[in-house]
């Protein structure tokens, strides 16, 4: 007698495809990137210290150091102008070190590992850098609520407006930083040189501490074909209240350019690191 053995094969289960799957699978790294950070939230307080510092000390020098000046240069309120600024500071800190989390994993082997994964590599670019940008909304609204007796006016849709701004931002900011670490990977001091030698040039040439209006006219020119000046302009305007204008505008087109870019890269290097 033969016997015929029949195998039931379990269901095979639709593959998601598209945006879908990297929605699905941003939120899982930014997922995995946030653990350390709920098992240690004391790491999202002390991260409260440098904004803070700056606003208190930074601020009113600003104001003494702009004098009679100071409502023809920055507006009428020097915390209207400012405020913006360091949530944009913030954010670039954070962003910009997104890098230095994956050369721990190189050294742990874990991104090794995340490369074999069916997860999509663009997810693994945006959902670490997002992961910077979830901490950065808790501080946010500390910040601003700290800063409202003072005399800084929130107008909450144009608030919301910039942080997703802040966010697009990030994440072409944090896919650079992707791309850094993995080509200096042999060399870990590298990125720290890198990441302090540009960070704060663009910082100084956006015009987010200073006013540059005050400033020599070279610095005024460079200014113009920085990206970080743009957000910042666009920042101020949002949480001014000022949706529609045209820094708003300026604003998205630098943060669209900054992320095809930063993806762009970030892709490349990963997929020459994993062959």
């Amino acid at each position: 007698m033969t016997q015929t053995m029949t195998t039931t094969r379990a269901p095979a289960v639709p593959p998601v495809g598209g945006v879908r799957k990297l929605i699905r699978d941003t939120h899982l790294v930014m997922t995995r990137e946030l653990r350390p950070v709920l098992r240690d939230p004391f790491s999202v307080i002390f991260g409260m210290i440098q904004p803070l510092v700056f606003l208190g000390l930074f601020g009113p020098l600003l104001v003494g150091s702009l004098g009679g000046q100071a409502e023809s240069t920055v507006g009428s309120s020097v915390w209207q102008w400012f405020v913006p600024s360091i949530l944009v500071m913030t954010a670039l800190f954070g962003t910009t070190t997104v890098g230095a989390n994956l050369l721990f994993e190189f050294q742990t082997g874990a991104h090794e590992r995340m490369l074999v994964t069916p997860l999509s590599r663009p997810s693994l670019l945006i959902g670490r850098a997002l992961k910077e940008m979830a901490p950065l909304a808790a501080q946010a609204v500390i910040i601003v609520l700290v800063m409202i007796p003072f005399g800084f006016q929130l107008y909450p849709a144009g608030a919301l407006i910039g942080f997703l701004l802040l966010a697009v931002f990030g994440v072409g900011i944090g896919s650079l930083s992707y791309a850094l670490a993995i080509a200096v990977r042999k060399q870990e001091w590298m990125f720290w040189a890198v990441q302090q030698t540009v960070i704060f040039p663009l910082m100084i040439l956006s015009g987010m501490l200073l006013p540059l209006e005050t400033g020599p006219g070279w610095m005024q020119v460079a200014s113009k074909f920085n990206p970080l000046t743009y957000l910042v302009d666009a920042e101020r305007a949002l949480f001014a209240g000022d949706i529609g204008s045209s820094a708003a505008g300026w604003g998205w087109v630098a943060a669209l350019v900054t992320v095809a870019v930063g993806l762009t890269v970030g892709i490349r290097s990963m997929r020459r690191s994993a062959g």
